[in-house]
């Protein structure tokens, strides 16, 4: 196909219940968009039927690409490796649920002509959020220690859905160490850092599971991570930017289309 104008990249991991449902939304909202697009999923080692329900949509739709892990590698990883392999100039990072109604996707592909970068935030004044109350504390106090410990000054970082110009996407991918749970804020520290522009829009939002206590202390380590590659050895300072696309690695390959498999 020929190159796309926007790449949708979606983590993906144990969502076979919901998956088939996720594309038909996310393609309904594109297809009224007009834009050329591509959907580059990243099957996170999931032990359901996720991957192969992935497949059997790729098959019938050539803008369709799958990655794949044989084991679970982490959220942050899958993204990372979706922003590598993505080719579109502009490029949408989307939770790979039913939490948040795709539909939204435009209107945060347009606000990229005021910014680099537009995140989702679940405090906006304009958002509808429908949580449990355990979160809402969970997700304010997790947003104080962002602020205390990176210098971030955004509402939410954690909302999935992200929009960014390419030369953001991919300058941002080559410096990411997060695997797992605080990708958001890494990513959004570097930007900050490189100066890129960020603006945060409303959404409509509907979480109802609980974070369980690993979760919460492995978000934790995460963040203290970033404070100490962002504060004290100035890492995101010193890397260079990466001229060429990252390798996939080993332990991920294109599963679909398999002419482009490594």
């Amino acid at each position: 196909m020929d190159r796309p104008i926007v790449s949708l990249v979606m983590p993906a991991y144990n969502e076979g219940k919901t998956i088939e449902e996720v594309f038909r939304r996310v393609e309904s909202s594109l297809e009224q968009s007009g834009l050329k697009y591509e959907l580059v999923v990243v099957d996170d080692g999931s032990q359901d039927d996720t991957r192969k329900k992935t497949i059997r949509y790729a098959k019938d739709n050539d803008h369709v690409i799958v990655l794949g892990f044989k084991k679970n590698m982490g959220k942050g990883y899958a993204i990372k490796m979706g922003l590598t392999y993505s080719k579109g100039d502009i490029v949408i990072i989307l939770d790979c649920d039913l939490n948040i109604n795709p539909s939204w996707i435009v209107n945060y592909v347009n606000a990229l002509k005021y910014g680099d970068i537009i995140i989702a935030s679940k405090w906006h004044p304009k958002s509808e959020v429908n949580i449990p109350l355990i979160r809402r504390i969970l997700s304010h106090g997790f947003n104080v220690l962002v602020k205390l410990l990176t210098g971030l000054r955004l509402g939410d970082t954690q909302t999935g859905l992200k929009a960014m110009r390419r030369h953001a996407a991919k300058r941002m991918a080559s410096s990411l160490a997060v695997k797992r749970y605080a990708f958001d804020v890494e990513l959004l520290t570097l930007a900050n850092l490189y100066g890129f522009k960020i603006i945060e829009l409303p959404v409509v939002l509907k979480l109802q599971g609980l974070f369980n206590f690993r979760e919460v202390w492995r978000m934790f380590l995460d963040l203290l991570g970033i404070a100490y590659r962002l504060r004290i050895i100035k890492y995101y300072q010193r890397i260079a930017d990466s001229s060429e696309p990252e390798s996939l690695g080993s332990s991920c390959s294109v599963i679909w289309p398999p002419h482009n498999s490594n």
